[in-house]
């Protein structure tokens, strides 16, 4: 076909699926964007600034499970996107980053704006490249829909030359296409596997980020049953979706976030089954080194060979498709396990369910006597929240000091495909991504929790929700500071912090009005401070059709339940 570069991009990122561009345009994306003003099947999703632009393009990938396709401006644009990008780089989000590079005539004239961008990216994406020949370009573009889509998914990097995106030649546009990547575990591991697992006198399971992406949530609820095992998600510094319905009576806490308390908590169990993570990712060093205890025996299953075995000593390692890898594993465990077994598993399923139940009890118990304290205590915001989600919500939490794991120990996320949660931290995450996972799911209503210092990186996405009339809601938990980093210099028994001391924490003289400036970029915004008035309020949201925001005053001394 004959055709310039702009025009072959747009029509091969249509064939495969992708309905929206995420951008914000510069010089060197010019031909580009002249392409989409008439393209009949992508609809460009403007931002302000490469944050929040970045960020929706994230949310859309994750939600949709296609790529993401976003285009930043050369150079300075990029350099704004480069904290999306180490977001979706440890996520494994499947996002197709580009660039425009100024046109290679005036390569040897260092241009303005010019730099070598595939070094900067490379260290965060699977694949990255500058297409120098027009007709290369339907390749590159094959490729890096292929390779941002193969497991272990991740973010690709193309830079795209002004001369090339104008360009016009005789192009093969054949879409990319690809592959089937669920190969299942070798047996003879999945063998050993089930015998440990169904000998184990008390095992656990670790329920990874990956299991919902692998579409294998089923069969992890199948391999819990079978086990009688309680199923505990990643630690909240890594854990971005849920691999297990947090309703379910095996739905354990997240495991913990420190060494000790860590291997307080596996403790009494003998065989640790973790799944679609890496195992483990610290976040501050503490004594001991190994978290994990000395006598847990370990099995993990992982698409990706490099999380298994890797840090910690794994006794089976099983390499393959999660959700094929869980099925065959089901096979066996039920024609392995005798009687006794099987009564050992009811027995366990009950003794866990009913100790769910205790601490679920606990915590509505705790968060009823909390309902009259002002400001809202965190236990209490998400309480009210709760009440208001539908089954069918998608929530996208970065309010880590608020959130906590109150809504997923309140089985208040019904599905758990709708929860995303950090696993990069870098800031200004929460709203673009919201928005993105709104326009994957127009059917489902979605709220964005996210917290007051969080929101300010991001906050420009905001104006992307109101000109395009993306229907997210936004809670602000606001507490005026940075309180994940005084929680962090207290852990780290810090001198001045342990006087209740800090620099550079505190959002305050004066406060940012977040109701004003939500108003500011067209999206409805009011404060709230009653806990009944927020859960009738954001359910009316969640029902509704525009953006709204509700600015949300937190207790400055707590954290969440």
């Amino acid at each position: 076909m004959l055709t310039s570069g702009s025009h072959a991009f747009l029509q091969l990122i249509a064939d495969a699926g992708v309905k929206y561009l995420f951008g914000n345009p510069g010089t060197t994306e010019l031909p580009l964007f002249d392409a989409l003003v008439d393209h009949p099947r992508i609809e460009l999703i403007l931002g302000l600034q490469e944050i929040p632009v970045m960020a929706m393009a994230d949310g859309f990938a994750q939600a949709s499970g296609n790529v993401g396709v976003v285009n930043v401006h050369i150079s300075c644009g990029l350099g704004n996107a480069m904290g999306m990008l180490y977001n979706a780089y440890r996520e494994g989000t499947p996002l197709l980053l580009t660039a425009g590079q100024q046109d290679q005539r005036l390569k040897f004239g260092e241009p303005i704006l010019g730099s070598d961008m595939l070094s900067v990216v490379r260290p965060w994406t699977k694949w990255a490249a500058e297409v120098e020949r027009v007709e290369d370009l339907p390749t590159a573009v094959r490729r890096a829909v292929q390779t941002a889509l193969m497991p272990p998914t991740g973010p690709v990097f193309l830079a795209i030359p002004v001369n090339v995106q104008q360009e016009i030649a005789e192009l093969d546009l054949t879409p990319p296409k690809p592959l089937d990547s669920r190969v299942r575990p070798p047996l003879d591991a999945l063998r050993h596997a089930a015998e440990l697992l169904a000998s184990a006198e008390n095992p656990v399971i670790l329920a990874g980020s990956r299991i919902v992406p692998a579409d294998a949530v089923a069969e992890m609820v199948e391999i819990a049953e079978l086990l009688g095992a309680p199923v505990l998600a990643e630690p909240g510094t890594t854990r971005g979706r849920l691999g297990f319905p947090c309703d379910h009576r095996l739905s354990a806490p997240a495991l913990q976030v420190y060494s000790p308390g860590i291997r307080q908590q596996l403790d009494e169990f003998d065989v640790l089954f973790c799944v679609s993570m890496d195992l483990l990712q610290l976040y501050v060093y503490f004594e001991p080194e190994n978290p994990l205890p000395d006598h847990l025996r370990v099995v993990h299953l992982d698409q990706n060979a490099w999380s298994v075995g890797k840090n910690y000593p794994t006794e089976v390692g099983l390499v393959g498709d999660p959700k094929s890898g869980l099925k065959e594993l089901a096979g066996l465990l039920r024609g392995l396990q005798t009687e006794r077994q099987r009564d050992a598993v009811r027995r366990r399923t009950e003794s866990r369910a009913a100790i769910h139940r205790r601490l679920k009890d606990d915590l509505v118990s705790r968060a009823a006597a909390e309902r009259d304290m002002r400001p809202l205590t965190p236990l209490a915001a998400m309480s009210s929240l709760a009440r208001a989600l539908p089954d069918n919500a998608a929530v996208v939490a970065e309010a880590v000091t608020t959130a906590g794991t109150a809504l997923e120990q309140l089985g208040a996320i019904k599905d758990p495909s709708g929860y995303f949660a950090h696993r990069g931290w870098a800031l200004g995450w929460g709203v673009g991504m919201s928005l993105g996972v709104q326009l994957a799911w127009p059917d489902r209503p979605v709220l964005g929790i996210i917290g007051e210092g969080a929101a300010l990186y991001g906050i420009q996405g905001l104006w992307s929700a109101a000109h395009h009339r993306i229907p997210a809601t936004f809670v602000i938990c606001n507490n005026a500071q940075y309180r994940i980093l005084k929680g962090g210099a207290k852990s780290m028994s810090l001198p001045r912090a342990n006087e209740g001391r800090f620099a550079g924490m505190d959002l305050t003289e004066p406060e940012i009005d977040m109701v004003a400036l939500s108003r500011s970029l067209g999206v409805a915004a009011e404060r709230i401070t009653d806990p009944e008035e927020l859960t009738e309020k954001v359910r009316a949201s969640l029902a509704g059709d525009v953006p709204r925001l509700f600015d949300v005053p937190i207790d400055r001394n707590k954290v969440g339940g």
